[in-house]
């Protein structure tokens, strides 16, 4: 199926928008994702988030009956309608009637997903009209703390949020926190020490909850540690969503005071937020903080997108998907083990996992960092984050690289991928030489390797691909359809990427001039004769012999990015870029 084929008025009103929205198809659909908070989004939920919806504003609420009915009665539309006009809603503007029961069934839709037998869906109130988790958070900072009162939760670089103290946040500007780490033996929470820092800093609020921390929280000894000082606890599960409502990670519903999550990551819905209590007065206090609080008019087809996923979520179809997210990221984690790569935190329960890149010894003297390894990564097809470990002091100094398995997992991998896709992110981090030197803002962080790993890599990752999804087409040997392949190369810097990549002066070329000239890697053997031509200011032309012409454009491409190794002798070497390298076929 085409890529544009549902682009039918936006390709004849923006054709530059359709095209990039077509790329990131082919981006999303050509790469394996695993950034553990994306997801792939149905196609469902999508159309919900599109509808007409997106016209409507609505500050306020619907009435708190309305939302506080089931589903089953919601869908009653003539009878609503009737109590709607005779008893309006709390609405700032008229013709929201259909806003207020999208919303309501999306409020409902979420207590259902959260209840549990001791927690039923009528005694859980929520919140869908945050805008973003960090939205959510805040709201819940504003009900119950004031500024300058002391909050407690976990430091971003041991896998904390922003929104958790970081003094980059507002959170961490405004509020005294005070901020609990991971056991460096274990890797795991110490609750003892948690209740010793409690008890000595008295945090009126307690945050539990993570964004890089692999193992499951006992939620049982945050309520304690709570309990002990009087305190409000937050358990923001926004990563973990979609694994509470799949049974594979523990509810915080009815043990925490306020619960917030995301829609997205491993919901697998819209990017919003809903904010969850189980007492009237506190899910009163968090209305109120959200509006009119902190936003104006929310996001009504957000509502009809995020109700359209919580309806996904009750399918077993669903519930079987996180099962095996969570089995997939032990999978990798112990294929990555058995690569003799070494893993922050000691392993994972969860949907994520990190790699400590400090352990990877190499011969350069000096120590990858998770940015290199993440951008290499991302040219072979491999899409991931870098991530701080512990020990780690900012995110400028992450060691670390996130992986996580639910997008991989919808796509229908399983163990054996898993165990692929480990060889291959073993080979690739092994054979990067990192390296640094002083830029104009200070020291930069580089790697290189070999090219014919990054693009054995590439073909291995396209390999894996075509075994989920069919249509994704594996590496095929180049068709013999003639005797010359014609490369155009062209940018701002082609010029000098040329010059120093062969042996000629390409620099006195002139337009319409052309030379013979010879190309060589990192060894100084020979990869082809070829023949270059200026053709205009910025752009050159190619010709290699037909056989030699992929060597050749995978050469220059993969000087022109940066981390190809062009000098053995001379890590530091380096070749200008960037410049684009496409074949001209005729």
């Amino acid at each position: 199926m085409s890529d544009t084929t549902h682009l039918t008025h936006l390709l004849k009103s923006d054709p530059q928008t359709a095209a990039l929205i077509s790329a990131e198809q082919r981006r999303q659909r050509e790469k394996i994702i695993l950034i553990p908070s994306e997801s792939l989004t149905p196609p469902e939920v999508r159309e919900a988030l599109g509808s007409v919806f997106t016209s409507v504003y609505a500050e306020g609420y619907p009435r708190p009956a309305m939302r506080s009915t089931a589903p089953d009665e919601l869908a009653d539309l003539d009878m609503q309608l009737a109590t709607h006009r005779r008893y309006a809603d709390w609405r700032f503007y008229k013709g929201t009637e259909m806003a207020d029961l999208v919303e309501s069934l999306a409020g409902r839709r979420a207590a259902e997903a959260f209840a549990t037998p001791d927690w039923p869906a009528k005694r859980i109130y929520a919140n869908v009209q945050p805008l973003s988790g960090a939205a959510a958070n805040l709201a819940v900072y504003e009900a119950f703390v004031e500024p300058g009162d002391t909050v407690m939760g976990m430091d971003l670089t041991e896998g904390g949020h922003l929104t958790h103290g970081s003094q980059f946040n507002i959170t961490g500007k405004r509020y005294n926190i005070v901020s609990y780490a991971t056991d460096r033996k274990t890797g795991k929470l110490d609750y003892d020490k948690m209740m010793e820092l409690a008890l000595k800093h008295r945090p009126k609020m307690i945050i539990g909850g993570f964004t890089s921390f692999p193992w499951q929280p006992d939620w049982h000894k945050y309520r304690e540690i709570a309990d002990a000082v009087g305190a409000i606890l937050l358990a923001d599960v926004a990563h973990t969503a979609g694994l509470i409502i799949g049974g594979v990670y523990p509810n915080p519903i009815g043990i925490a005071d306020v619960v917030s999550f995301t829609t997205h990551k491993t919901l697998c819905g819209p990017r919003g937020a809903v904010i969850l209590a189980t007492d009237p007065q506190i899910a009163a206090k968090i209305d109120t903080a959200i509006f009119p609080g902190e936003q104006g008019g929310p996001h009504v087809n957000k509502f009809a997108a995020i109700a359209v996923a919580l309806k996904l979520t009750q399918r077993d179809e669903f519930k079987d998907l996180q099962r095996r997210i969570v089995e997939n990221a032990k999978y990798l984690a112990d294929a990555l083990v058995d690569e003799g790569l070494t893993l922050a935190y000691g392993g994972t329960d969860t949907h994520l996992l990190l790699v400590d890149l400090k352990a990877i010894e190499a011969d350069t003297g000096f120590t990858m960092m998770g940015e290199i390894a993440s951008r290499v990564l991302d040219l072979v097809g491999i899409v991931c984050n870098k991530n701080t470990i512990p020990g780690d002091h900012s995110a400028a100094d992450a060691h670390g690289i996130r992986l996580g398995t639910p997008w991989a997992t919808q796509r229908g991998m399983g163990r054996e991928e898993m165990e692929i896709l480990a060889s291959i992110i073993a080979k690739v981090l092994r054979s990067i030489r990192p390296f640094s030197y002083l830029g104009l803002n200070g020291e930069l962080s580089r790697g290189k390797l070999p090219l014919d790993v990054l693009e054995r890599a590439r073909k291995e990752v396209r390999a894996l691909i075509a075994r989920v999804d069919p249509g994704v087409a594996a590496p095929m040997p180049q068709e013999d359809d003639g005797p010359w392949t014609i490369l155009r190369v062209r940018g701002g810097r082609s010029r000098a990427l040329l010059h120093e990549a062969t042996t000629s002066d390409i620099l006195s070329l002139r337009e319409g001039e052309k030379c013979d000239t010879l190309l060589f890697d990192k060894d100084g053997i020979l990869i082809s004769a070829v023949t270059v031509g200026r053709a205009g200011d910025e752009e050159y032309l190619v010709l290699a012999p037909h056989e030699e012409g992929g060597a050749v454009q995978q050469w220059l491409s993969g000087l022109a990015d940066g981390y190809t190794l062009f000098d053995d002798d001379d890590l530091f070497r380096k070749v200008e870029g960037p410049a684009l390298i496409e074949e001209i076929v005729e």
